[in-house]
């Protein structure tokens, strides 16, 4: 299905990249104690991952309270648990992440931010890092959430590379997904053509920037694992890498098992496999995101029944401003409680 967003951007702040910077800008830091957690992987890594709190019981619902919208599960469980999953070279420091994070803890839900190899701010011991359509990792954490609170509602919540994998995910796990509901913004569901669309105009702003953080990472790890001898590249070939899709063919498809660039993103683009969803999924896209173009937009009958697209016109990449210039308000973060609160 289908539906219009009812998303109203700001007045003044219709524009794409007003919309997509705004929070980095202005958006004041939000501060919060964090739990940290590391899972240690089967393969020798290991993810970083912090908790808004440590899980606990929810707590017996109060006579007064019967009837009415409960903001946690019946006594005997663990309180829910949402898994954040950031885009490319996000994490903790990403605003989106922060605001979301609070969100949820604000419905008496347990946060949980996965951050994909090597963005914690700690280095990956592998050569390997993590790509868009890498669910391995995000499996694992989920086999150790339904060992350790067996019951616990679980949902999640991607953004941009995140929203890819998550839906990829969602897919594969099928009618045997351990998540209630997902939700996913801003997914780069056809990943050659933000590729493209990315390395044009405006757009190339945003490239330039994610791609001085890849290359940087990449030539720490080419001089701790020799990427001349693993496949090939060398430091001033990295340094002269310009576009997603050359970082992508010499570094991210090699490293992770793929034969070039086309068929890392033949393999990893989440939208060919939506209609295999089978549980409670909502995308959210806006028409006038810089980072892609409309073309990559999903018609319905590529969705699965269990699967809402909600469009906008204005949002930007993983803004969604709204309020007004003097108190803007960040729409996301109450659009995704309010839909994953009708599952968990």
């Amino acid at each position: 299905m289908i539906a219009n967003s009812e998303f109203k951007p700001a007045a003044g702040l219709e524009n794409n990249h007003i919309q997509t910077l705004f929070a980095a800008f202005f958006r004041r830091k939000l501060h919060h104690e964090y739990t940290p957690w590391t899972l240690e992987l089967e393969d020798g890594d290991f993810l970083d991952l912090l908790w808004t709190r440590e899980p606990e019981m929810a707590p017996e619902m109060a006579p007064e309270m019967a009837g009415k919208k409960q903001v946690t599960q019946a006594s005997g469980r663990y309180r829910p648990i949402v898994i954040v999953f950031h885009g490319l070279q996000g994490g903790i420091s990403s605003p989106y992440v922060g605001g979301i994070m609070r969100a949820i803890e604000k419905q008496g839900w347990t946060g949980l931010l996965m951050h994909f190899r090597g963005c914690s701010g700690r280095m990956n011991r592998l050569a390997r890092s993590y790509h868009s359509g890498d669910t391995g990792d995000a499996k694992a954490l989920l086999r150790y959430l339904c060992e350790q609170y067996p019951g616990t509602p679980v949902a999640a919540v991607g953004y941009s590379l995140g929203g890819n994998m998550l839906l990829k995910l969602q897919a594969e796990l099928g009618e045997a997904s351990f998540f209630k509901a997902v939700v996913s913004v801003c997914a780069p569901l056809e990943l050659n053509n933000c590729a493209l669309r990315i390395n044009q105009g405006f757009s190339k702003i945003y490239q330039h920037h994610l791609l001085k953080s890849l290359k940087k990472n990449a030539a720490i790890k080419a001089r701790k694992h020799d990427y001349h001898q693993l496949i090939s590249l060398s430091q001033k070939k990295i340094k002269h890498l310009s576009s997603f899709r050359e970082f992508d063919n010499a570094v991210t498809a090699p490293l992770h098992g793929f034969r070039n660039v086309d068929d890392y993103y033949a393999q990893s683009s989440a939208r060919q496999y939506l209609h295999a969803i089978d549980k409670p999924t909502l995308i959210i896209q806006a028409r006038d995101d810089p980072f892609m173009s409309r073309e990559l937009l999903p018609n319905a009958s590529e969705l699965s029944p269990s699967t809402l697209l909600e469009l906008s016109e204005h949002g930007g990449h993983v803004g969604f401003v709204s309020g007004h210039l003097l108190k803007p308000a960040f729409w996301l973060e109450t659009r995704i409680p309010q839909y994953l609160s009708q599952f968990i």
